[in-house]
């Protein structure tokens, strides 16, 4: 199926939200991490980790150790900025 696309790049997206308090908008936190959609390679137990390799990897998110897989992915950049406005903001 790969092969009927020439372009390969891809990049995984995570969106959190927060909201101090009912009734106030949402502030949301981006993270994305770029890559490209390759054959299957690794741990084919969790969605598509084995077809994304992250642009300056060797390796799949499947073939990863969860540590690596987890400091340098989407929902982990998405938290961290989470994580700064919460210490930046708190009173």
């Amino acid at each position: 199926m790969l092969s009927g696309f020439e372009d390969k790049t891809a990049y995984a997206l995570c969106t959190f939200a927060y909201s101090a308090k009912p009734d106030t908008d949402p502030i949301l936190f981006e993270g994305r991490t770029n890559g490209k959609i390759v054959s299957p390679r690794g741990i084919k137990d969790f969605g598509w980790d084995p077809i994304f390799q992250p642009d300056g990897f060797d390796l799949t998110y499947a073939e990863m150790s969860k540590e690596v897989k987890n400091s340098i992915s989407h929902r982990y950049k998405a938290l961290d900025q989470l994580r700064d406005f919460l210490i930046n903001n708190s009173n």
